[in-house]
């Protein structure tokens, strides 16, 4: 095992919320995505989700029992979207993204509303 620059990673694709695996942590990956624009509404009914904002700025509409909101991370926030929220990540700007799930989560959830062709619904894809 190497070491592993984030900036080398980032730098070996260009696609948009097409995450790429930089490495596991016991059954967890470990995934990298540039993000800009709309994800859209999804929700993992058995994971949390994590999210750490490398570049850019995420917004994340959460749909809770109080209601709909937004939290805003800027560069360097993280957020935790817990298991079963329903949740919307947007970028206004070119945003690039950590994130930890189980290996095998899929990107879009297990409920979700269609998914938009800019989107790539996957558990990851492996860097190279």
């Amino acid at each position: 095992m190497e070491p592993i620059s984030l900036d080398a990673a980032l730098a070996s694709f260009t696609e948009q919320w097409s995450p790429r695996i930089v490495t596991a942590v016991n059954d967890y990956d470990v995934r990298v995505a540039k993000v800009e624009g709309e994800h859209l509404w999804h929700a993992h009914a058995y994971t949390d989700e994590f999210f750490l904002v490398l570049a850019g700025e995420l917004h994340i509409g959460l749909r809770e029992p109080a209601g709909e909101r937004t939290v805003v991370l800027p560069k360097g926030s993280v957020f935790t979207v817990p298991r079963g929220v329903e949740h919307k990540p947007y970028a206004p700007v070119p945003t690039e993204i950590l994130v930890f799930e189980p290996t095998g989560t899929l990107s879009v959830g297990d409920r979700h509303e269609d998914v938009p062709d800019h989107v790539d619904a996957t558990t990851g894809h492996a860097l190279g």
